[in-house]
């Protein structure tokens, strides 16, 4: 007996629909905590051994004098710490400002989230084993602090609440909270003290909470996001589109309350950006005799200033013969993300709109309608629901903007910042099983060999 495509993709989706149960999705939750601790361990594993390898830069033993040189058993721990790749590509900033404060203009490209935690975890790691919590800062404090605040970024944990709030199916949140396990820059987002972990954490929050209607804590957790990406005052969409957006397509009424709140709270993500901001116009405009050239400019924004000057940011600046390679490695995640975001809002959103125009024409009595307006069929896919929708635009519209105007392989590191990832991903495993075993497959091998030449001190960044 032969089954038909559309009956082999509804088998398919009856696989992720049914009703949660606590046993179920505590059991998924214990199962997530021990993939999660094994995946980090083998990472750890990975890189230790890669560390023996020739790197193609010694900076960091000749800045940070982090070669491990004391194995006796009191200090095997720090020689263990010693031997990781902590300090590559941006950290060498984030650990300078963590040390040393904002000194020179190209570091104010970076927020001051991740120093701010990098100096506070250093000195709590002074109190811990020095038992002096004045003593002066190093940088191999700075990074094993980093490194050790990152143990308490797990997001796999709310990813799967957020997609259980989303999907309904416990099935669907656990297989993608598992596919997150396979990140696309797996140093970055669990093994070294960077942006990454930080902004994956709370942006996942705020999302969860937006889910939960909390625009309140939403706003909060998205502002902490943007104290560690200049990204994060995007998140403050999904506060927008909950508030505002969500109701008018529904065609539900609209308080003016609710304008007043997504206002107020969509503010309150802005405020990380535009206090680095003044901050930087203060020291560089206001304070000296020789105002920097970018403080004439409307806005007088060092951000942009500096990644256009010191990183050639840009739209397509970088789309060079020479950056062809990191175009190629980050090709799978661009693919991936722009297709399904692509896709679901064409058979999602705008179907959404089509059917908000509609309504509104037919209520017209000087439009004489002779036939009902065609709108077409949503398919009946869990994950082209309507809730993953201000998802499929956030990531529709961040990895477009990376794509164009900045270096393309940072879509490896935020990717993962993206719930939407994985649901694209889970999308392929379950209704495109041949391309979401490719995805599985490049997700393992890539984090793999992304490991290794992060620990070499190698390409992408």
């Amino acid at each position: 007996m032969t089954h038909s495509p559309k009956a082999n993709q509804g088998e398919r989706n009856d696989v992720l629909l049914g009703m949660p149960s606590s046993d179920t999705v505590k059991r998924h939750l214990s199962s997530l905590r021990l993939f999660q601790f094994s995946s980090w361990a083998l990472s750890l594993l990975l890189v230790y051994l890669a560390s023996y390898l020739p790197q193609f830069d010694s900076s960091p033993e000749v800045i940070a004098n982090l070669t491990p040189t004391d194995t006796t058993s009191d200090n095997l721990l720090l020689h263990a710490l010693q031997r990781l790749p902590l300090l590559r590509w941006d950290a060498f900033y984030f650990g300078h400002i963590a040390l040393r404060g904002y000194v020179y203009e190209q570091e104010w490209a970076f927020f001051p989230g991740i120093s701010f935690v990098m100096r506070n975890s250093a000195r709590l790691w002074n109190l811990i084993f020095a038992r002096d919590l004045s003593a002066p800062l190093t940088w191999n404090g700075v990074l094993i602090g980093g490194f050790a605040a990152t143990c308490f970024t797990q997001t796999a944990p709310t990813l799967y609440h957020l997609t259980l709030h989303h999907l309904g199916s416990p099935s669907a949140a656990y297989l993608t909270a598992l596919l997150s396990l396979l990140s696309s820059s797996p140093a970055t987002l669990r093994l070294v003290a960077y942006t990454e972990p930080f902004f994956t954490f709370f942006s996942y929050k705020g999302m969860l909470y937006c889910a939960k209607s909390q625009w309140f804590l939403a706003s909060l957790s998205f502002a902490l996001a943007g104290t560690f990406r200049s990204n994060g005052f995007m998140l403050g969409g999904f506060i927008l589109y909950g508030l505002l957006i969500e109701p008018v397509l529904y065609r539900k009424r609209l308080p003016i309350s609710h304008i007043i709140r997504a206002i107020l709270y969509t503010s309150i993500t802005f405020v990380p950006f535009i206090s680095h901001q003044y901050n930087a116009y203060i020291a560089f405009c206001t304070q000296t005799s020789s105002p920097a050239p970018w403080c004439n400019n409307f806005p007088p924004f060092i951000y942009t200033y500096v990644q256009s000057k010191y990183w050639n940011v840009g739209f397509l600046r970088y789309w060079t013969l020479s950056q062809l390679p990191n175009f190629l490695m980050s090709a799978p995640v661009l693919v991936l993300l722009l297709y399904f975001s692509s896709y679901h809002i064409l058979h999602t959103f705008v179907p959404q709109l089509i059917r908000l125009t509609s309504n509104v024409n037919l209520k017209k009595p000087s439009q004489k309608q002779t036939s009902r307006p065609k709108i077409h069929k949503v398919p009946s896919s869990p994950f082209l629901t309507p809730n993953l929708t201000p998802h499929a635009i956030h990531a529709f519209i961040l990895t477009s903007a990376l794509l164009f105007s900045a270096h393309t392989q940072i879509i490896l590191r935020v990717a993962a910042s993206m719930p939407f990832t994985y649901w694209a991903a889970a999308y392929l495993v379950v209704e495109k099983p041949f391309w979401g075993r490719l995805w599985v497959g490049w997700s393992l091998v890539w984090g793999a060999v992304s490991l290794v030449l992060w620990t070499t001190f190698l390409p992408p960044a």
